[in-house]
């Protein structure tokens, strides 16, 4: 499919429903175009430019803006029920593609609409039929993405989206970041608590690393390598000193879950200790693998 920006542009702006296009082979996946319906129900009509998962997040709160993020990351389509301001929406996500230039990577969109739940066309239990489905069905890519003690992606859906992400910061000179996590004295941790309460803990040190991922394009994993297993984040910011303070941060937050640890020479508590890479994506011939093999 050909995507005419001015086609898209007429077809925005004459929705009745609020609607957004976001570009997400750029880094925060800005917002490329909006309607007045959109504005309407944000209150604000300067969405265009701004980070996707902010102006989501800014409209009904941070768990959907991380649910639209993941969404967006699988590049699957999906239905989601909202609330905003007594009404029902069906906020639905699309992927769109531009091959205008014949290659499939350049140009990429979603189109993000919120569709009144009561509206004209299907009715609601159809409406809820089909939320339903689409959600049995991201449920099955899930298993196959996400790793199932942690919840975060799994090491062979990661390596797919760094090798994206790095593809397209080459094609853009972009800088890419790797922060790598490891539990402290993890072992012992095990070696006291057993296996069931170790993956209990891994597994509240992982959403507490997703619940501080702020930028629409960052996404966390465990990555299993020979060097152990890790908690990876790759980020497209490109200021180390604040990368290195977003890791800190993480870092306190793991520490103010307030886990239990006898045998840690670090603290009483869980922590974990972390390795940042920063690369501007094709410099020196280094590759995506190569990337990863330096944070590891």
């Amino acid at each position: 499919m050909k995507l005419r920006r001015d086609i898209l542009e007429k077809l925005v702006a004459g929705s009745a429903e609020p609607l957004l296009v976001a570009r997400i082979d750029s880094p925060d996946w800005p917002v490329v175009l909006g309607n007045a319906a959109f504005a309407a129900i944000a209150g604000d009509p300067g969405s265009v430019g701004q980070p996707l998962a902010d102006v989501v997040e800014a409209l009904a709160g941070r768990e959907l803006a991380l649910e639209v993020s993941e969404t967006i990351r699988a590049g699957r389509e999906s239905s989601i029920s909202v609330e905003l301001r007594g009404k029902e929406y069906l906020l639905s996500l699309m992927p769109l593609a531009d091959k205008t230039d014949g290659r499939a990577d350049r140009g990429q969109f979603y189109a993000v609409y919120w569709r009144i739940a009561s509206g004209h066309g299907a009715s609601l239990g159809d409406q809820e039929a089909r939320q339903a489905l689409l959600k049995a069905k991201q449920r099955i890519r899930d298993l196959s993405r996400d790793d199932p003690v942690t919840g975060l992606l799994n090491t062979v859906a990661f390596n797919d989206v760094l090798a994206h992400d790095f593809s397209v910061a080459v094609r853009e000179k972009t800088t890419l970041a790797l922060v790598a996590f490891s539990l402290d004295d993890f072992d012992d941790y095990l070696h006291v608590f057993g296996r069931h309460a170790a993956d209990s803990c891994l597994r509240r040190a992982a959403q507490a690393i997703r619940r501080c991922l702020r930028r629409a394009s960052d996404v966390a994993a465990l990555v299993n390598s020979e060097y152990g297993d890790r908690l990876v984040v790759l980020s497209h910011a490109s200021d180390e000193a604040k990368v290195r303070e977003f890791a800190k941060r993480i870092g306190v937050a793991v520490r103010e879950l307030g886990l239990h640890h006898p045998r840690s020479r670090t603290s009483r508590y869980v922590t974990v200790s972390f390795k940042v890479a920063m690369l501007q994506a094709g410099k020196g011939g280094v590759d995506a693998d190569e990337f990863l093999r330096r944070v590891l």
